[in-house]
């Protein structure tokens, strides 16, 4: 059983930076990202390889957040600039064996932590 632990969330301006984590329980191999804003559907944002070396975003992200991964700490990272209100969402991320945009091929989630961003 994975456990995973996001934080780093929290209101931030249009236009401005937030870095989420997600500290898991013990190694993970490929770690996505997705996000859930209300009323909508849980949507995929980035995902990563356990060496770091594929990395794939939604077209909606592109040129503006980054994933990486640390692994000696068993962390993932999500660094997003230049927010848009619309990216105002619950993000979670997930642990699974494929690597995939769909959220079915996940097996693991966390909790999620909010991230808001006025306009």
């Amino acid at each position: 059983q994975v456990q995973l632990v996001e934080s780093g969330g929290g209101l931030v301006q249009a236009g401005g930076s937030l870095r989420l984590s997600c500290a898991a329980s013990t190694r993970t191999n490929i770690m996505a990202w997705f996000r859930q804003a209300p009323g909508k559907e849980r949507d995929f944002v980035a995902v990563i390889t356990y060496n770091g070396r594929s990395t794939s975003y939604a077209d909606s992200v592109k040129d503006r957040f980054t994933i990486s991964r640390d692994n000696a700490k068993n962390t993932v990272y999500l660094q997003m600039n230049s927010l848009k209100p619309e990216d105002t969402a619950v993000y979670y991320c997930a642990a699974g064996p494929y690597y995939s945009t769909l959220k079915n091929q996940y097996n693991y989630w966390g909790q999620g932590t909010q991230v808001t961003v006025a306009s």
